[in-house]
């Protein structure tokens, strides 16, 4: 049997509005809950049982997901009730795996849309005899992430979280494979970092941490525009999925209702129930199930969340509108801004300037 654990406890924090009411990963990208992607792709790595370990909202991921067997795996789920930390939350979970000592164990962040090979990344764990192994990128500014230079065998030989003048620009990028007893080693009840205590702490010990650098697609979606362009990415096939079987400029979804005289592109996802009206423009954009796009709007770049409405001839460039929020008629919203859930703005009432 090939396991992982899937890391999905965050409060997306940096989402909000969007996460009020929905976990990070639960948050529809082109077309169906990111977790789903996830999943997909662990399901064709050849792994047959994922352990989802919790936090936030924990019961919607069951409620979702159940058993595993509708994507053809087995899962099962840890909640955590008080915040471990990465490697505590590991720990916390590791007694649901079947693995022994010394078989490999997948673990994914719940909020990185990768095109890498995790068939390649086991493999050169396996060869290498490795403690872990982790995936890695080169980001042109490596300071917001763990920074882990490696030698010329790959070998790393330092974790540099966040460091604020980093000595490399290849990052974590969020897939590891972990020896079984390597986690079975992590503190049980407490809080731990495996990028500030764990991972150093093998290193101290002369254990073998693997770098496998691919340079594939890679995207870390934790804000607002970032989760716009995964789910664009996906739609035109910058990065494939196995539930995205057939790329194109949209995804409209049965049950959404676009005009005719209406249009539709750049990437954009319709979904059920929403309506986009004469003559609207919505590109680059996530309409979510049950939203309003009204006659002669432009959405750009943006996300309307469930039964979000935007009247007609407003213009929104790299918004995010909460559930149910309602922007009136003749509004300009500009890049950045966040409608809270259930807000209201009134017809007109925010215009990016006096001649538009």
């Amino acid at each position: 049997m090939r396991e992982a654990i899937l890391l999905v406890g965050g409060l997306g924090s940096r989402l909000r509005p969007l996460t009020v009411t929905t976990p990070k990963p639960m948050l529809p990208v082109a077309g169906v809950p990111f977790v789903a992607h996830q999943l997909a792709r662990l399901a064709a790595a050849g792994v047959d049982h994922v352990v989802l370990a919790t936090s936030y909202k924990a019961e919607v991921f069951e409620g979702y997901l159940g058993d595993g067997a509708a994507v053809g795996l087995a899962v099962d789920y840890v909640t955590e009730r008080e915040p471990l930390g990465t490697g505590g939350a590991l720990r916390h979970v590791a007694h649901r795996l079947h693995a022994a000592p010394g078989d490999p164990v997948l673990v994914l962040n719940g909020d990185i849309l990768s095109g890498h090979d995790m068939g390649a990344q086991l493999a050169a764990h396996a060869a290498a005899r490795a403690a872990v192994t982790l995936h890695l990128v080169v980001v042109d500014d490596p300071r917001a992430y763990g920074c882990v230079p490696t030698d010329a065998s790959g070998r790393v030989t330092e974790f540099l979280e966040k460091a604020p003048d980093p000595v490399s620009n290849q990052i974590n990028a969020g897939c590891y494979v972990f020896s079984r007893e390597v986690l079975d080693a992590i503190p049980h009840g407490r809080a731990v970092s495996v990028e500030r205590e764990t991972f150093p702490g093998l290193l101290a010990a002369g254990a073998l941490v693997l770098g496998y650098r691919e340079d594939a697609y890679w995207l870390d979606l934790g804000t607002p525009q970032a989760f716009v362009t995964g789910s664009r990415d996906l739609v035109l096939g910058r990065v494939s999925s196995p539930l995205v079987p057939q790329p194109g400029t949209a995804l409209v979804l049965p049950g959404a209702r676009v005009d005719p005289t209406a249009r539709v592109d750049g990437g954009s996802t319709v979904h059920p129930g929403a309506v986009v009206g004469p003559h609207a423009l919505v590109r680059g954009s996530v309409i979510g199930a049950d939203a309003a796009v009204g006659e002669s709007a432009v959405v750009e770049d943006s996300v309307l969340a469930t039964g979000a409405r935007i009247g007609a001839r407003c213009r929104l460039e790299g918004v995010v509108v909460g559930d149910r929020a309602d922007v009136g008629a003749d509004c300009e919203l500009p890049s950045g801004v966040r409608v809270w859930v259930d807000a209201v703005l009134a017809p007109g009432a925010v215009r990016v300037s006096a001649d538009r």
